[in-house]
């Protein structure tokens, strides 16, 4: 490889790496919660630093070979006391203090901002369930169950208890706080709270599987009352279906045990391998932000959901087209 060449590719490699991850709708340097700003922060601080430290290893390294061919150093010359006072400073003193100040910031300033309060100190309690390759989100104390966008009233602290069905997860909103591990067997906990109504993109943060990039949620925060509005709408059973298509589509949804997988509130559909349908028409997406919910893509989903994430627990029925779009009429009116 030419010089030239090599150097557009470090030009490039290095464009690309100043901007992944900037801006967009799950930026953790875009903070909207005091939590996510306290860590932001310490990011910038740690980046401050570390750029100080890269930087004056990197003069170090020129200074070398500028003198290459000298010896000693500039000005003191050659002094053996002054080299080992060198060595120790910059590479025992100043890693220590940096490593030794980060750790006491970080754990005793920034991490307990952090966690969510005591259940009993929190105003809403919500518990989320992490499965492959979906969230499964619950409101207990209204029996109120969704998945894939976690509803929260604005400028309230939420305690969030996080658990997962199968594998590890990692649940993560950048813009609201940090990362949590969902691990078998264990309850964790994080603290959410929005500064002001808006929606905020999460992704599962701890490869789970084939499918663990099209594992995202909306956490979705509203003034109070329209919270309460959503949750009140939510704690309702499913609406009869009206029209003859959306009849036609609740048979066939019975004829092929869809309700073996998936809960629709007031029918005989109580599975729980999947997630619950009872209001799914209210949701934005499809497929934990896979497909935007319109009557055409939950068709096309409920014909070959493999197409679009392979390796998902939803089998190909075997459907024809008029019975997928039956069936998503069907459920295009569960509002």
């Amino acid at each position: 490889m030419s010089a030239k060449r090599l150097w557009e590719v470090c030009a490039v490699a290095t464009a690309c790496g100043l901007v992944v991850g900037c801006g967009g709708e799950q930026s953790a340097l875009r903070p909207r919660s005091g939590p996510a700003r306290d860590i932001a922060t310490l990011w910038w601080w740690m980046l401050a630093v570390a750029a100080v430290v890269f930087a004056g290893a990197v003069a170090l390294l020129l200074l070398a070979w500028v003198r290459r061919r000298r010896k000693g150093a500039p000005v003191v010359g050659e002094r053996e006391r002054f080299d080992l006072g060198m060595v120790v400073l910059f590479g025992m003193g100043v890693p220590a203090i940096a490593l030794i100040a980060l750790f006491i910031v970080g754990n005793f300033v920034v991490l307990p901002q952090t966690e969510a309060p005591a259940a009993a100190k929190t105003r809403l309690t919500i518990d989320v369930v992490g499965a492959q390759w979906f969230w499964q989100v619950r409101y207990p104390d209204d029996r109120v169950v969704t998945a894939n966008e976690i509803h929260i009233p604005a400028r309230t602290p939420v305690n969030v208890v996080a658990t997962t069905a199968d594998v590890i997860h990692s649940f993560w909103v950048p813009q609201l706080n940090r990362k949590i591990d969902m691990v078998p067997g264990r309850r964790n906990r994080v603290l959410l709270y929005a500064d002001r109504p808006g929606r905020y993109r999460g992704q599962c943060a701890e490869f789970c599987g084939l499918q663990h990039s099209h594992m995202a949620m909306y956490v979705i925060a509203e003034s109070p009352a329209r919270f309460r509005a959503w949750l009140a709408r939510q704690a309702r059973p499913a609406a009869e279906p009206t029209s003859t298509v959306a009849q036609r589509g609740e048979r066939v949804f019975a004829d092929h045990q869809c309700g073996s997988c998936h809960t629709i509130g007031g029918t005989p559909a109580a599975g729980t391998v999947g997630p619950d349908l009872t209001h799914v028409d209210r949701r934005e997406t499809l497929a934990a932000l896979t497909l935007p919910n319109t009557r055409r893509d939950l068709a096309a989903w409920i014909r070959d959901p493999q197409y679009f994430k392979p390796g998902n627990h939803m089998p190909v029925l075997g459907l024809s087209r008029s019975e997928a779009d039956a069936v998503a009429a069907y459920l295009e009116e569960l509002r």
